[in-house]
C-alpha cells in the first residue's frame, strides 16, 4: 500500500514538503494519547531483542539516525512507530536557517536521498526546552534519545570546540547519549574537524561541559561520527583518538560526496559497502569495548544483519523510511528480535549438549 501511495502522490511532492508532511503528521500522533497508545500495539517491537548499550536498555537495536528529527518534537511519534532509539539533531549552539532551497533531492533508481540541508534547526537552547518537557513525563524519560550535536555555520573553525562545548552543557542533561558530528559534507570545513589535531580539543571541551552540566548524574556518553570518505589510515586514527580519550564509541558513517549529482551528501544504499568496511575497520581497531552505532545504506533487514556481524553494537536508518514507509522501522526490529531469540535458543542447546 505505502509503495503505491509512494509512486503515486509522495514522489511527485517536492521532497522537502513531503517530509515536512510526514513529520506533523508523527508528530501529532505521538503526543495524541488516544493516537499514540492504538499505534504503539501496531508498529511495536518485541522487547525480547532489546540491547543493554551505553550504560541504557535500548527496546530494540534500530533506531532512527540524526537529521529526521533536528529539533526533538517528535520523539514520540518515533518510538510509536517502533524506532528502538531516536538520535534527535543535528543541533548546533545557535539556531540557524540552513543553506537555500533546494536542498533535498531523492535519487529514485538508487532509492536514495541527496541533501545539503546545513544543520537548519531552533538551536540549543530551544532543542534544550523541548527535551525538558518530554523527560517530564514517564513515558519521555523511558525513552533513549541521542543528541546529535554540531558546529554553528558562523562559528570559525578556531572557536570550534567553544561552540561544541556551549550545546553539550545545554543539552548533555536531558541526552542518553550525546555525538560530535564533524562529518557533515554541508558545512563549510566541518569535514576538517575530523583530523585528530582538530577533533582532540573539540572532544576533551564537549566531554568536560557534559561533565560539569550533569555533575552529580549518571556520565552522559560520549561518541563521534564520521564520514565515509575518511581513507582507511584516517579511520584508524580516529579510532585510537576514541580510545585515547575513552570516548564511548562511534557512529558510522555520514553521507557521502563520493558521487557526481551535484552539491550535497548522498545516503541510502549507496553507502552500504563502505559503511560495512568502515565498522568492520573500527571494530578491528576498538577491540570489544567501545559502541558502534551503524549507519548508512540499511534498507532492509539483511542489510542491518550484516552491520551487526561486522561490528555493530546498534544500528540506525532514515533514507529507508521515505521509501519503505510507517511500518520499516518495526518489521526490521522484530527481525532483528527473532534473529536474537533463535541465537539464544542454538545457545541453550548447546549447553544442553
Amino acid at each position: 500500500m505505502y509503495r503505491l501511495l509512494f509512486s503515486l502522490v509522495l514522489r511527485r511532492l517536492d521532497p522537502e514538503k513531503a517530509h515536512e508532511l510526514a513529520f506533523r503528521a508523527i508528530r501529532v500522533a505521538g503526543r495524541t494519547p488516544v493516537l499514540h497508545r492504538l499505534l504503539s500495539r501496531v508498529f511495536r517491537s518485541d522487547p525480547r531483542g532489546g540491547v543493554e548499550a551505553l550504560g541504557r536498555w535500548f527496546p530494540a537495536p534500530f533506531g532512527v539516525a540524526a537529521g529526521f528529527d533536528k529539533n526533538a518534537e517528535a520523539v514520540e511519534g518515533l518510538t510509536m512507530l517502533g524506532f528502538g532509539f531516536v538520535e534527535i539533531g543535528t543541533v548546533t549552539a545557535h539556531g540557524q536557517p540552513g543553506n537555500e532551497k533546494p536542498r533535498l533531492w531523492r535519487v529514485l533508481d538508487q532509492h536514495a536521498i541527496r541533501n545539503r540541508m546545513g544543520f537548519n534547526n531552533e538551536g540549543a537552547v530551544a532543542v534544550a526546552d523541548h527535551l525538558r518537557r518530554l523527560r517530564a513525563t514517564p513515558r519521555g524519560r523511558a525513552m533513549v534519545v541521542g543528541v546529535n550535536i554540531g558546529k554553528t555555520k558562523v562559528t570559525p573553525a578556531a572557536e570550534a570546540a567553544g561552540d561544541y562545548a556551549t550545546s553539550a552543557a545545554l543539552l548533555a542533561p536531558y541526552a542518553d547519549y550525546l555525538v560530535v558530528n564533524v562529518s557533515s559534507p554541508n558545512t563549510p570545513g566541518l569535514r576538517d574537524l575530523q583530523s585528530v589535531d582538530a577533533l582532540r580539543p573539540i572532544l576533551v571541551a564537549v566531554r568536560e561541559a557534559a561533565d560539569r552540566a550533569t555533575a552529580g548524574a549518571d556520565r552522559v556518553p560520549l561518541l563521534v561520527k564520521i564520514a565515509p570518505d575518511l581513507s582507511d589510515d584516517d579511520v584508524d586514527a580516529v579510532a585510537d583518538l576514541a580510545l585515547e580519550l575513552g570516548l564511548d564509541g562511534v557512529v558510522a558513517v555520514n553521507t557521502t560526496i563520493a558521487h557526481d549529482l551535484g552539491p550535497g551528501g548522498l545516503s541510502g544504499p549507496p553507502l552500504l559497502a563502505r559503511g560495512l568496511d568502515v565498522v568492520a575497520r573500527l571494530r578491528t581497531r576498538l577491540g570489544p569495548g567501545p559502541v558502534i552505532i551503524g549507519v548508512g545504506g540499511i534498507t532492509t533487514l539483511p542489510d542491518a544483519r550484516e552491520y551487526l556481524a561486522v561490528g555493530a553494537t546498534l544500528v540506525q536508518g532514515y533514507t529507508g523510511f521515505a521509501y519503505r514507509g510507517p511500518f520499516w522501522a518495526s518489521r526490521l526490529n522484530r527481525g532483528l528480535a527473532t534473529d536474537a531469540l533463535q541465537r539464544e535458543s542454538r545457545g541453550r542447546a548447546e549447553v544442553a549438549l
